[in-house]
Protein backbone atom coordinates (compact mmCIF):
# COMPACT_ATOMS: atom_id res chain seq x y z
CA UNK A 1 0.00 0.00 0.00
CA UNK A 2 1.33 3.43 -1.07
CA UNK A 3 1.70 6.48 1.35
CA UNK A 4 2.00 10.11 1.23
CA UNK A 5 4.44 12.04 3.12
CA UNK A 6 2.69 14.56 5.04
CA UNK A 7 4.04 17.66 3.77
CA UNK A 8 2.70 16.14 0.06
CA UNK A 9 -0.76 15.43 0.92
CA UNK A 10 -1.30 19.18 2.61
CA UNK A 11 -0.06 20.71 -0.50
CA UNK A 12 -2.39 18.54 -2.70
CA UNK A 13 -5.24 19.10 0.09
CA UNK A 14 -4.00 23.61 -0.06
CA UNK A 15 -3.63 23.13 -4.26
CA UNK A 16 -7.30 21.96 -3.79
CA UNK A 17 -9.02 23.92 -1.53
CA UNK A 18 -7.00 27.20 -3.16
CA UNK A 19 -8.39 25.84 -6.91
CA UNK A 20 -12.12 25.67 -5.52
CA UNK A 21 -11.76 29.28 -4.05
CA UNK A 22 -10.25 30.49 -7.61
CA UNK A 23 -13.34 28.78 -9.55
CA UNK A 24 -16.11 30.37 -6.99
CA UNK A 25 -13.93 33.56 -6.88
CA UNK A 26 -13.94 33.80 -10.87
CA UNK A 27 -18.14 32.86 -10.68
CA UNK A 28 -18.93 35.15 -7.99
CA UNK A 29 -17.12 37.91 -10.25
CA UNK A 30 -18.95 37.04 -13.60
CA UNK A 31 -22.05 39.16 -14.11
CA UNK A 32 -23.18 36.91 -17.02
CA UNK A 33 -26.11 35.02 -18.02
CA UNK A 34 -29.56 34.95 -17.47
CA UNK A 35 -30.84 36.71 -14.25
CA UNK A 36 -34.53 36.80 -13.16
CA UNK A 37 -36.11 40.16 -11.98
CA UNK A 38 -36.69 40.87 -8.36
CA UNK A 39 -40.65 40.60 -9.04
CA UNK A 40 -40.00 37.47 -11.05
CA UNK A 41 -41.92 39.37 -14.60
CA UNK A 42 -38.99 39.12 -16.45
CA UNK A 43 -35.33 37.40 -17.03
CA UNK A 44 -32.70 39.66 -18.58
CA UNK A 45 -29.43 38.25 -20.62
CA UNK A 46 -26.42 39.56 -19.63
CA UNK A 47 -23.13 39.38 -21.62
CA UNK A 48 -20.07 41.25 -22.46
CA UNK A 49 -20.11 42.41 -25.99
CA UNK A 50 -16.87 44.17 -26.89
CA UNK A 51 -15.56 44.80 -23.67
CA UNK A 52 -18.54 46.05 -21.75
CA UNK A 53 -22.04 44.27 -20.32
CA UNK A 54 -25.03 44.74 -21.72
CA UNK A 55 -28.58 43.56 -20.66
CA UNK A 56 -31.44 42.60 -22.98
CA UNK A 57 -35.35 41.19 -21.75
CA UNK A 58 -34.82 37.44 -22.63
CA UNK A 59 -37.94 36.20 -21.45
CA UNK A 60 -41.57 37.73 -20.24
CA UNK A 61 -43.91 36.32 -17.99
CA UNK A 62 -46.60 37.85 -20.51
CA UNK A 63 -45.32 38.09 -23.76
CA UNK A 64 -45.92 40.52 -26.14
CA UNK A 65 -45.21 43.30 -24.00
CA UNK A 66 -44.46 46.87 -26.30
CA UNK A 67 -42.13 49.65 -24.66
CA UNK A 68 -45.13 52.00 -24.62
CA UNK A 69 -43.56 54.44 -21.99
CA UNK A 70 -40.61 55.33 -24.45
CA UNK A 71 -40.77 58.97 -24.90
CA UNK A 72 -39.27 58.32 -28.32
CA UNK A 73 -43.14 57.43 -30.39
CA UNK A 74 -41.11 55.75 -32.76
CA UNK A 75 -40.30 53.40 -30.10
CA UNK A 76 -43.25 52.69 -28.39
CA UNK A 77 -44.28 49.53 -30.62
CA UNK A 78 -40.98 47.55 -30.39
CA UNK A 79 -41.49 44.71 -28.42
CA UNK A 80 -40.05 44.40 -25.14
CA UNK A 81 -38.34 40.89 -25.89
CA UNK A 82 -34.32 41.75 -26.73
CA UNK A 83 -34.63 45.50 -25.42
CA UNK A 84 -31.98 46.84 -23.97
CA UNK A 85 -32.39 47.02 -20.10
CA UNK A 86 -28.50 47.35 -18.84
CA UNK A 87 -26.68 49.66 -21.21
CA UNK A 88 -22.71 49.47 -22.38
CA UNK A 89 -22.01 48.80 -18.58
CA UNK A 90 -17.92 49.61 -17.79
CA UNK A 91 -15.56 47.79 -15.61
CA UNK A 92 -15.30 49.78 -12.10
CA UNK A 93 -10.87 49.39 -11.49
CA UNK A 94 -10.21 47.81 -8.73
CA UNK A 95 -13.44 46.12 -7.92
CA UNK A 96 -16.11 43.69 -9.31
CA UNK A 97 -18.61 45.89 -10.34
CA UNK A 98 -19.84 47.90 -13.58
CA UNK A 99 -21.47 50.87 -13.97
CA UNK A 100 -23.69 52.34 -17.22
CA UNK A 101 -26.79 53.00 -17.61
CA UNK A 102 -30.33 51.07 -17.00
CA UNK A 103 -33.48 51.84 -18.95
CA UNK A 104 -36.64 51.72 -17.10
CA UNK A 105 -39.29 50.70 -19.47
CA UNK A 106 -41.89 51.46 -16.66
CA UNK A 107 -41.23 55.02 -17.04
CA UNK A 108 -39.24 55.33 -20.25
CA UNK A 109 -36.19 56.91 -18.29
CA UNK A 110 -32.23 55.80 -18.68
CA UNK A 111 -30.61 56.09 -15.08
CA UNK A 112 -27.24 55.61 -13.76
CA UNK A 113 -26.86 52.17 -12.51
CA UNK A 114 -23.94 49.88 -11.13
CA UNK A 115 -24.14 46.14 -11.03
CA UNK A 116 -22.13 43.78 -8.84
CA UNK A 117 -22.50 39.80 -8.24
CA UNK A 118 -23.39 38.62 -5.23
CA UNK A 119 -21.61 34.94 -4.99
CA UNK A 120 -22.51 32.92 -7.33
CA UNK A 121 -26.39 33.04 -7.93
CA UNK A 122 -27.20 36.67 -7.08
CA UNK A 123 -26.74 40.23 -8.74
CA UNK A 124 -27.31 43.76 -7.46
CA UNK A 125 -28.74 46.49 -9.57
CA UNK A 126 -28.39 49.61 -7.74
CA UNK A 127 -29.95 52.98 -9.85
CA UNK A 128 -29.80 56.44 -9.09
CA UNK A 129 -31.84 59.92 -10.59
CA UNK A 130 -28.69 62.40 -11.18
CA UNK A 131 -26.94 61.07 -8.17
CA UNK A 132 -29.69 60.99 -5.60
CA UNK A 133 -33.19 59.31 -5.21
CA UNK A 134 -31.17 55.72 -5.34
CA UNK A 135 -32.69 52.56 -4.93
CA UNK A 136 -32.03 49.21 -6.80
CA UNK A 137 -32.76 45.31 -6.55
CA UNK A 138 -31.50 42.06 -6.27
CA UNK A 139 -32.07 39.32 -9.72
CA UNK A 140 -31.68 35.98 -9.28
CA UNK A 141 -29.48 33.44 -11.42
CA UNK A 142 -31.44 31.56 -13.85
CA UNK A 143 -28.75 30.79 -16.32
CA UNK A 144 -25.11 30.06 -16.26
CA UNK A 145 -22.47 32.31 -17.36
CA UNK A 146 -21.99 33.12 -20.76
CA UNK A 147 -18.96 32.74 -23.08
CA UNK A 148 -17.39 35.87 -24.99
CA UNK A 149 -19.44 36.21 -27.60
CA UNK A 150 -17.72 35.63 -31.31
CA UNK A 151 -19.28 38.63 -32.28
CA UNK A 152 -16.53 40.63 -31.05
CA UNK A 153 -14.28 38.87 -32.97
CA UNK A 154 -16.11 39.37 -35.63
CA UNK A 155 -17.04 42.87 -35.52
CA UNK A 156 -13.19 44.03 -36.33
CA UNK A 157 -13.66 43.13 -40.00
CA UNK A 158 -17.53 44.52 -39.74
CA UNK A 159 -16.81 48.11 -40.47
CA UNK A 160 -16.62 48.07 -44.23
CA UNK A 161 -20.53 47.99 -44.62
CA UNK A 162 -22.99 50.76 -43.41
CA UNK A 163 -23.77 51.22 -39.74
CA UNK A 164 -27.34 49.31 -40.17
CA UNK A 165 -25.87 46.19 -42.07
CA UNK A 166 -23.18 45.68 -39.74
CA UNK A 167 -24.97 43.49 -37.15
CA UNK A 168 -26.62 41.50 -40.39
CA UNK A 169 -23.58 40.58 -41.88
CA UNK A 170 -22.05 39.43 -38.24
CA UNK A 171 -25.43 37.12 -37.55
CA UNK A 172 -24.99 35.99 -41.14
CA UNK A 173 -21.65 34.60 -40.62
CA UNK A 174 -22.46 33.04 -37.23
CA UNK A 175 -25.49 31.52 -38.48
CA UNK A 176 -25.33 29.87 -42.28
CA UNK A 177 -28.51 31.98 -44.27
CA UNK A 178 -31.01 31.79 -41.24
CA UNK A 179 -30.39 35.63 -40.56
CA UNK A 180 -30.82 36.59 -44.16
CA UNK A 181 -34.56 37.06 -44.51
CA UNK A 182 -34.81 41.24 -43.76
CA UNK A 183 -38.35 40.96 -43.33
CA UNK A 184 -38.72 38.59 -40.35
CA UNK A 185 -35.97 40.69 -38.38
CA UNK A 186 -37.95 43.46 -37.33
CA UNK A 187 -41.00 41.07 -35.85
CA UNK A 188 -38.64 38.87 -33.57
CA UNK A 189 -36.52 42.46 -32.59
CA UNK A 190 -33.53 41.85 -33.60
CA UNK A 191 -33.40 38.17 -32.55
CA UNK A 192 -30.12 36.28 -33.16
CA UNK A 193 -31.71 33.34 -34.11
CA UNK A 194 -34.36 34.26 -36.70
CA UNK A 195 -35.46 30.95 -37.62
CA UNK A 196 -37.26 29.95 -34.80
CA UNK A 197 -39.85 32.43 -35.48
CA UNK A 198 -41.22 30.06 -38.46
CA UNK A 199 -42.03 26.89 -36.03
CA UNK A 200 -44.83 28.94 -34.36
CA UNK A 201 -47.59 28.79 -36.87
CA UNK A 202 -46.61 24.57 -37.22
CA UNK A 203 -46.90 23.71 -33.55
CA UNK A 204 -50.60 25.97 -33.27
CA UNK A 205 -52.33 23.65 -34.73
CA UNK A 206 -51.37 20.57 -32.29
CA UNK A 207 -50.92 23.24 -29.44
CA UNK A 208 -51.81 26.65 -29.40
CA UNK A 209 -49.84 27.49 -26.09
CA UNK A 210 -46.79 26.70 -27.45
CA UNK A 211 -47.46 29.31 -30.18
CA UNK A 212 -47.37 32.12 -27.55
CA UNK A 213 -43.55 31.02 -26.13
CA UNK A 214 -40.83 33.24 -27.39
CA UNK A 215 -38.28 32.06 -29.08
CA UNK A 216 -34.66 32.48 -27.75
CA UNK A 217 -33.14 35.75 -28.77
CA UNK A 218 -29.96 33.55 -28.67
CA UNK A 219 -26.25 35.80 -29.01
CA UNK A 220 -27.52 39.76 -27.77
CA UNK A 221 -24.19 41.00 -28.90
CA UNK A 222 -25.50 40.58 -32.40
CA UNK A 223 -29.31 42.28 -31.71
CA UNK A 224 -29.20 46.17 -33.72
CA UNK A 225 -30.15 47.90 -30.82
CA UNK A 226 -26.33 46.46 -29.35
CA UNK A 227 -24.84 46.25 -32.14
CA UNK A 228 -24.81 49.61 -33.73
CA UNK A 229 -22.92 50.53 -30.12
CA UNK A 230 -20.76 47.65 -29.33
CA UNK A 231 -19.71 47.26 -32.89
Amino acid sequence: MLHCPRSVARTIVYSGIFLATGLNAALAADPTGDWKVADGVANIRVAQCSGNMWGVVAWEKQPGGKDKNNPDTAKQSRPTLGMPILIEMKKKPGVDAWEGQVYNAKDGQLYSSTIKPVGTDQLEIQGCVLGFLCGGETWTRVGPPIPSSPANSMAKGAPKGAPGTAPKSAASGAAPSTAAPAPTAPKTTGAANPAPANPAPKAAPGQKQAAAQPADIGDICLLPDIARFAH
